[in-house]
């Protein structure tokens, strides 16, 4: 997603308590980035922070890393997630279970290692990169698939979520080229009686624009029972 420059995001980071400046100081021990240690949940690509802080506020009990690779998003996501806690009542002292981070996903394993024990990732309406020599840019291409193995706690969750038709039919064939099990898939989401979504800013516009929702959980766990709700 396109995004006009910002001429205040850096500024404004710089100042952020939760936001992380030098991401590499933590590879292997995010638990203790955190104020309090708690189950570690991953969001990449995570946009204008609305998942994200709807995320931390519904689970106070949980830690979220939101990563994005582009400096003016985390800043309209900061902005987003203080904006979120205060129409919650609360105040952006009480932000603690959010790091915000800048890094680029190809180099993840870099700052995310196997001691951090990712619980869940979630990846939300990614770029599609429709063109075929750009299909390994996809956040669920199959080698992407591969390196998050590599920090996702056994039984992990992967949770996906796209507007976008291409991109969901040929994301389940990565996941089953990669091992994983679709516990939970469905091609309309907002039908599916789904009951943990988090609808975010551009779930809702593409729902008004008459596009339905397509969702999946997958796991590394080939023990698991496989459900699909059409």
């Amino acid at each position: 997603m396109r995004i006009r420059k910002k001429k205040w995001a850096e500024p404004e980071l710089s100042v952020c308590d939760f936001y992380v400046k030098n991401p590499e100081e933590h590879a292997g021990n995010w638990s203790k980035a955190f104020k309090k240690e708690q189950p570690l949940y991953l969001e990449i690509g995570c946009g204008k922070g609305g998942f994200a802080g709807q995320f931390a506020l519904q689970n106070p009990d949980k830690n979220i890393i939101a990563l994005d690779i582009k400096i003016d998003m985390l800043g309209v996501g900061r902005r987003t997630i203080v904006q979120l806690f205060e129409e919650a009542g609360k105040s952006a002292d009480e932000i603690t279970n959010i790091l915000l981070v800048k890094y680029n996903v190809e180099q993840l394993e870099k700052i995310i290692t196997p001691d951090d024990k990712i619980e869940r990732l979630f990846i939300n309406f990614c770029n599609p990169w429709p063109r075929l020599k750009h299909k390994k840019r996809r956040l669920t291409y199959y080698k992407k698939l591969e390196m998050y193995k590599s920090f996702l706690r056994p039984g992990a969750e992967i949770r996906f979520k796209t507007d976008d038709d291409e991109l969901f039919e040929e994301s389940i064939e990565y996941f089953e080229q990669s091992g994983y099990k679709i516990t939970y898939l469905t091609r309309d989401l907002h039908s599916s009686g789904f009951s943990e979504n988090i609808v975010t800013e551009h779930e809702r516009m593409f729902t008004e624009e008459g596009k339905k929702i397509k969702f999946l959980i997958a796991v590394q766990n080939k023990e698991s029972e496989n459900k699909e709700s059409e």
